[in-house]
């Protein structure tokens, strides 16, 4: 039986890059690889950059190497990020066992160059274990080189691997860790949270940009924060900036600074917030609204570390890290033209995609609990304050709600919920008059979401409240007129309904008695 041999790759940044300058030279890694003396029966390439880029670069290779269409392959693969070690470990192994991989009559070849780090290390973990491969890379330098460590993962690591703690065993095998200090901020109870608070730890350890994504109020900038906090970066400053509310013809000046005499109105030399951060972290929220010759100058700073100042010739050198925001769609203004490709994949070394909380499940419950207790401390010592709870009906209204500001929104409307309520436990009127968003017809009745905390039994109270207080009042406070209203044989069936809710206080109801009485004589 003959064997066949395959090179499996990524394609990353420097081959795209090469095929695209059409470089004599500089040809990159993959293209360096089968220039060697080794021929492949196959080049199986996997690609997380868009498509059509990586095809294009696969017809170049073809005619570079001499390669024909039926030898080169190429896979897409979806990451949220390419430095995350358990996607990066999952989709490939995924892939390859697709291709029926590992077979005893292919030798397979892993390239480690193209890509980041996380991806060579992924095919060093998978050559020794699951898929038996040869490992090269390839350097301007050195050309193509064999790569061999003198190592069975398997039998050299697995004995130390089984000593180790069931706790940490099964803290490994859900791919959960511990959450570090600089996001205890973060307040949830969800997995989705716990997931994403897992990645963005990960992230937060390496150098490289961050792009995080979502709805407005779903608190990117708490992330943006805890990443910083969680950093060797975290004892420099974290500068928060709004591009969303620089002036178009002022965010060159704003970021990158400024030199005196440089435009009217230019008195002095300006930082500019690049520098004013400078060995820290810049968080740019709303990134999709910088202008276009804005977004040129910050792909500049991301790929040589220098800003020039508007009016100066020479750049400076900057050691700045940014974490970007926005709830723009930002892939859709990409393919609209309205945003820089080439910076958007500058921006994404780390990729955060944060839920809306109307997706967070019990963490609705959590925050309202945390929130209120805030409210309460905040009003602390304060004469004419009170402190509040919140009724379970009340409380039934808010986890109903479909929060389209998120958790900014939340918060908001608990203060002014707060402050409006003249008792000391918010009502349900309180949250009506409070949100600033309708709440969905039926939804204190029908819409409830079933999360902890849920009572059908407070539900079926509330139907009922409702309706008695809408026949008392229709009957002007007489009971009989009251019961008859509600189908009820007699008055007696309404008291004892009454007194089951807790509709009235005891006044109140020994009031509408009395009216009764004097009805019937």
């Amino acid at each position: 039986m003959k064997r066949m041999s395959w090179l499996i790759s990524w394609v990353g940044r420097t081959d795209h890059e090469a095929a695209e300058s059409g470089a004599e030279q500089d040809i990159g890694p993959i293209a360096t690889a089968l220039a060697g003396p080794k021929r492949y029966d196959r080049i199986y390439l996997l690609t997380n950059y868009p498509f059509e880029r990586s095809r294009r670069y696969c017809h170049w290779l073809q005619k570079r190497s001499g390669y024909g269409d039926s030898s080169v392959d190429l896979f897409q693969v979806d990451l949220p990020s390419p430095i995350d070690y358990a996607a990066i470990y999952s989709e490939v192994s995924k892939n390859l066992k697709e291709a029926r991989l590992p077979r005893d009559d292919i030798d397979l070849t892993f390239h480690l160059s193209p890509g980041t780090p996380a991806m060579a290390a992924i095919w060093i973990i998978l050559a020794k274990t699951r898929f038996p491969a040869t490992l090269i890379q390839t350097s301007r330098e050195r050309g193509l080189e064999p790569v061999d460590f003198f190592f069975d993962l398997a039998s050299d690591f697995l004995p130390e691997f089984l000593q180790r703690s069931g706790d940490r065993i099964g803290r490994l095998a859900t791919g959960l860790t511990d959450t570090a200090a600089g996001f205890a901020k973060i307040l949830h109870a969800s997995d989705v949270m716990r997931r994403h608070i897992a990645l963005a730890q990960r992230i937060a350890v390496h150098e490289v940009p961050v792009l995080v994504l979502g709805e407005t109020g779903t608190g990117k900038e708490l992330f943006a924060e805890a990443i910083h906090a969680t950093s060797t970066r975290s004892d420099k400053p974290f500068l928060a900036v709004n591009c969303g509310a620089i002036a178009s013809e002022l965010a060159n000046s704003e970021l990158f600074g400024h030199k005196k005499g440089a435009f009217t109105g230019a008195t002095a030399n300006r930082a500019g917030h690049f520098r004013e951060a400078d060995g820290g972290t810049l968080f740019l929220d709303e990134v999709g609204d910088l202008p276009p010759d804005t977004q040129v100058r910050l792909l500049r700073v991301l790929q040589s570390g220098e800003v020039t100042p508007v009016g100066a010739s020479a750049p400076v050198k900057v050691n700045t890290r940014v974490i970007a925001a926005t709830h723009r769609d930002l892939p859709a203004d990409v393919a609209g033209g309205r945003f820089r490709e080439d910076l958007f994949h500058r921006l994404a070394g780390g990729i955060l995609r944060l839920p809306p909380l109307r997706e967070r499940g019990e963490d609705v419950a959590l925050l309202i609990d945390a929130f209120l207790k805030r409210i309460n401390q905040d009003a602390h010592g304060r004469p004419e304050a009170q402190e509040k709870t919140i009724s379970p009906q009340a409380r039934a209204l808010l986890l109903a709600h479909p929060w389209p500001g998120n958790v900014r929104e939340l918060y908001h409307t608990l203060v002014r919920a707060s402050i409006w309520s003249t008792t000391p436990q918010i009502q349900p009127s309180d949250v009506s008059s409070a949100v600033l968003q309708p709440f969905k017809p039926g939804a204190t009745l029908l819409d409830q979401p079933l999360v902890p905390g849920f009572s059908l039994q407070e539900v079926l109270d509330e139907v009922t409240r409702t309706y008695l207080s809408r026949a008392l009042n229709q009957a002007g406070g007489r009971k009989s007129v009251a019961a008859s209203l509600l189908g009820f044989a007699n008055y007696q069936t309404l008291d004892n309904r009454m007194r089951k809710v807790q509709l009235m206080p005891d006044g109140q109801t020994s009031e509408i008695k009395s009216i009764k009485k004097s009805d019937e004589k």
